[in-house]
């Protein structure tokens, strides 16, 4: 093979592999799948579908909910946050059902001083119980360029990821009487607010409303999920099996590398744990404490 052959080999894998990247990247739409709820036109959707901005300022925030509601799945969003100084304000990102027994599964990025970083809050709230946090710090400026945040609901557990690496894993603990979110449906949830009450040093740093409007982006959306419509699924059991269909997600667990990489991020940058908190557990740690 000629030399000129040979370099030009790379050049068309290279040009595939991009199209194809390019091809992948674009096939949500966010009109399609969102619709925005609130924010007086804060919150819009742009470039035909291919981003969604959430704005907030003194006079409002704003957010936007999925069209579908989903039961299971892996579910995608990158997300820009707010730059600077975010201090005061809250992005939240979450799934949930509705009800006073509702189901709710959350990431919130509580924002910061300029050169602090941002807390990324996770909990999991299971027949309207709560109080699971766990936060960690991020190993990069998540207000630098966007990234992926995930979600993999299945009905064995509960994995939050960052850019393919799991932080968190919430496991079904209902043989030891811990409800788990199986039964309702949740739709996708997100907001942008003010929150300088708590959100930032216990609420000692409020928002600088001379740095508004603040804004939060979001792109490449991606649910592979069990869509509910009028009480049916679409991984309804009439379907072939998860495996033959690509549902692979529905049994999915963390392999040896992943719960490695599990064990670093919680090591390196969990800054609160409520499995560990003694003093706001005097009676015990809840029972699901003991199976991670």
């Amino acid at each position: 093979m000629s030399s000129s052959a040979s370099s030009g080999a790379p050049l068309v894998l290279l040009a595939l592999f991009l199209f194809g990247s390019l091809v992948a990247l674009s096939t949500g739409n966010l009109n399609q799948d969102f619709d925005i709820t609130w924010g007086d036109g804060r919150a819009k959707i742009l470039n035909n579908g291919e981003l969604l901005t959430l704005s907030l300022d003194k006079a409002s925030g704003s957010g936007f909910q999925s069209k579908n509601e989903y039961l299971f799945g892996k579910i995608d969003m990158q997300l820009k946050l707010v730059p600077g100084n975010s201090a005061g304000t809250v992005t939240a990102y979450y799934l949930s059902s509705k009800g006073s027994a509702w189901d709710e599964i959350d990431f919130e990025f509580l924002g910061n001083l300029s050169g602090d970083p941002y807390i990324l809050h996770t909990n999991v709230f299971s027949q309207g119980k709560g109080n699971r946090e766990q936060q960690f710090y991020l190993w990069f400026d998540p207000t630098a360029d966007f990234h992926t945040y995930s979600i993999l609901w299945n009905p064995q557990r509960i994995i939050f990821s960052v850019d393919g690496t799991p932080i968190r894993e919430f496991k079904n603990s209902e043989s030891i009487g811990v409800p788990f979110p199986k039964n309702q449906p949740m739709r996708i949830y997100s907001s942008l607010w003010n929150a300088d009450d708590w959100a930032t040093r216990g609420g000692l740093v409020k928002t600088d409303w001379s740095q508004a409007p603040f804004i939060a982006s979001y792109r490449n959306f991606k649910a592979d999920a069990c869509i509910l419509s009028s009480g049916a699924s679409s991984c309804s059991s009439s379907t072939p099996s998860s495996s033959s269909t690509g549902r692979s997600w529905l049994s999915e667990e963390l392999d040896t590398a992943n719960q490695d990489r599990l064990k670093w991020v919680q090591k390196n940058y969990m800054i609160y744990n409520y499995c560990t908190d003694t003093k706001r557990f005097p009676q015990g740690l809840p029972p699901e404490c003991g199976t991670s």
